[in-house]
């Protein structure tokens, strides 16, 4: 009689479309024998008592070090375990993307790749490698090598040249620039291989993986159902749909490091990402010359001129790698590649000999929050 009572409730919530069918039969799969009627029974319950009400969403909040840095993950959830659920497998699916993408760790696929260069030898890679390795190459070409990820040989030096704490030797990094060059990267669409085609090039995506990987963390929520989510690591933000009630996530720009600083913007986000790259925390500085830890790949010299960049694109792959080019180009020609970008914008700020210059593309404004913080 119970049981019949059950199979009654069950398939009036089906019916009324409450509770979607795949959700009760993932939830009836995953239950051992001995709980699903117990399960059927809260389900059947949560139908009846919820019916034409929406339930609430909670913030959930979590933060792991994952590619050198700590990424953060806030979502919106009904309950407790949906949200660890959907943390838990972003998080794994940033730690999948750093074995691939890691130029610090050798047993990576991208350090495999770097040790196969100048052997003449066509290497399959895998479909995110693939991915990114294409956006990198088309940004290099657009950028004429503003942006070029087989920079890595200047950056290793630039590395040791920090924890030293001495400029790198003028005839390593001279040695470590004939392995430097787009050009030397052969991409074959059709069979998704590599070649690199020049003896000791070591690719870095230091420039561009991280914003890939918020936004692949942002789609493994997506896909578990957590539409309103952030997803930061670094200096890279991405966000889905903003948090119940709001119209966007709030994002601060980040200050530059000065006395007397201008004050603190914010800017109003949705379905969008927010990137910046600088020389904050990651710098050399030698008899008052402070070097960026970005490395200007045309050069192999780390930048000089105090610079915090910050780009809004619709996504962090997009984001993360524009940082980079504007960089390395400077102001003006970085606003004007910029403006030619589709769905970008950009905040500058530049302390060369002291002095602060601030910069900003046409269409930032539409991003500033000019209320008052609530």
């Amino acid at each position: 009689m119970g049981g019949s009572v059950l199979v009654f409730k069950f398939r009036a919530c089906v019916a009324q479309r409450i509770l979607p069918l795949r959700y009760c039969f993932r939830t009836i799969c995953r239950s051992g024998w001995r709980i699903v009627v117990p399960a059927l029974v809260f389900l059947a319950s949560s139908c009846s008592s919820t019916r034409g009400q929406k339930q609430a969403l909670d913030r959930f909040e979590y933060q792991r070090p994952e590619m050198g840095v700590p990424f953060r993950i806030v979502l919106y959830a009904r309950n407790q375990s949906t949200a660890d659920c959907a943390a838990e497998a972003a998080f794994e699916r940033i730690k999948q993307l750093n074995a691939i993408m890691s130029d610090y760790d050798s047993e990576s696929e991208l350090s495999k790749l770097s040790h196969a260069s100048g052997q003449s030898r066509e290497i399959h890679v895998s479909d995110d490698l693939w991915l990114v390795l294409q956006r990198a190459q088309s940004l290099a070409q657009r950028s004429g090598g503003a942006f070029d990820i087989t920079v890595g040989p200047c950056v290793v030096l630039w590395r040791k040249a920090r924890r030293e704490q001495k400029m790198p030797d003028p005839q390593r990094l001279a040695q470590a620039r004939q392995a430097v060059g787009y050009q030397h990267i052969q991409l074959n669409r059709r069979h998704h291989t590599v070649r690199l085609l020049v003896p000791d090039m070591r690719l870095d995506l230091g420039g561009i993986a991280k914003g890939y990987a918020v936004d692949e963390a942002l789609k493994v929520l997506t896909k578990r159902r957590i539409t309103r989510a952030l997803v930061e690591g670094g200096g890279d933000v991405g966000v889905s749909r903003p948090p119940p009630g709001k119209s966007a996530w709030r994002i601060q720009l980040a200050p530059i490091d000065m006395t007397n600083a201008p004050a603190a913007k914010f800017l109003l986000l949705k379905n969008a990402a927010i990137s910046t790259s600088g020389d904050l925390y990651q710098r050399l500085e030698i008899e008052g010359k402070r070097f960026s830890h970005i490395v200007d790949p045309r050069t192999g010299i780390g930048l000089t001129d105090h610079s915090l960049v910050s780009v809004i694109a619709p996504n962090s792959i997009t984001a993360d790698s524009l940082t980079k080019v504007v960089s390395v180009l400077g102001p003006k020609q970085g606003l004007k590649f910029i403006e030619s970008t589709r769905g970008a914008a950009v905040h500058i700020m530049r302390k060369p000999d002291g002095k602060l210059q601030m910069y900003e593309s046409s269409r930032l404004g539409k991003y500033y929050d000019a209320s008052p913080e609530k």
